[in-house]
């Protein structure tokens, strides 16, 4: 299943797995709009094979429950505490310039 959620994960530039009822995704899917990002989002509730990549997802993340989760370029950034970081750090922005998700 690792194999599907890395797959996933490279469909787009930004791509958030979460859950649509879960407040953290809804926040880490806001925090990259209102910083001009295209995201994609795959939420789990609504996949068929959501224990299962929700069990991978929590193998890679570390921590359970595993979303959000947030990948860019196909690499895995972390949760909501790893992303916070970042962006609160003044890394987030070049990060994504550096992967193409943001021009300017």
């Amino acid at each position: 299943m690792a194999e599907r959620v890395t797959a996933i994960a490279s469909q787009g530039t930004v791509v958030i797995f979460g859950a649509s009822c879960c407040c953290m995704s809804h926040t880490m899917t806001r925090l990259f709009a209102e910083l001009g990002v295209s995201s994609t989002v795959h939420e789990l509730d609504k996949d068929p094979q959501r224990e299962d990549l929700e069990r991978a997802l929590a193998g890679m993340v570390g921590q359970s429950p595993a979303v959000p989760a947030v990948f860019i370029r196909g690499a895995l950034v972390g949760g909501t505490r790893q992303v916070m970081q970042l962006h609160l750090g003044g890394h987030l922005v070049p990060l994504l310039r550096q992967a193409g998700a943001l021009w300017s």
